[in-house]
């Protein structure tokens, strides 16, 4: 099987989603294959199953796409500083990643988005590479050397890149936030091939 970059994410207004593509546009770039996959909602109250695949949009993810892959692009919104509990959630579940060591030595990377500027960008981020190094990954930040990251007057971090959406999550990614998602991903695909 051909080696792949999982884009793995969670997006409740649609933000994380354009830049899971746009970071799956820059690693397929850099000529590798890419998987771009979600997690479902949850509720505090289970009153009927999800179905295992969603009506719309991205497929749901499996362990075995998490197991399979040779690098990870993980992203979630801010929520108080913190990944969405969705995410958290789907990481709870990879206890048999962890015990095999499936995720050990491969490249990984976080991407988020927030309603404001000091929505706690860094601290989400932050907050998404515990389980990484947990699972033995190699864990990766976008570089200096783009231009946008010095020039952003919105999201991108050295941490991975991010996205300012607004407090009705209606501001459209701007160019600098675009670039650095595709930065990303080209960065992470061109990791993966090194290591192939």
């Amino acid at each position: 099987m051909q080696p792949y970059v999982l884009v793995l994410y969670y997006s409740k207004y649609g933000s994380t989603k354009e830049m899971a593509h746009l970071i799956a546009d820059g690693a397929e770039a850099a000529g590798v294959a890419v998987k771009i996959r979600t997690v479902p909602n949850i509720a505090a109250v289970v009153t009927e199953a999800a179905p295992s695949i969603p009506e719309a949009g991205d497929i749901y993810c499996t362990l075995d796409d998490l197991a399979g892959c040779a690098g990870l692009a993980l992203g979630s919104p801010t929520r108080f500083g913190n990944m969405a509990s969705e995410m958290k959630y789907f990481l709870d579940q990879t206890t048999s990643l962890w015990l095999s060591g499936a995720l050990h030595g491969k490249p990984a990377c976080v991407f988020t988005a927030s309603g404001s500027m000091h929505g706690g960008q860094e601290s989400t981020l932050l907050s998404m590479l515990p389980p990484l190094f947990h699972h033995g990954m190699m864990v990766m930040g976008l570089s200096n050397a783009q231009p946008a990251l010095s020039n952003t007057r919105t999201g991108g971090t050295p941490y991975g890149a991010s996205h300012v959406s607004g407090a009705r999550h209606d501001q459209p990614l701007s160019q600098d936030e675009k670039l650095l998602c595709a930065a990303q991903g080209r960065r992470l695909g061109e990791v993966v091939k090194k290591l192939a």
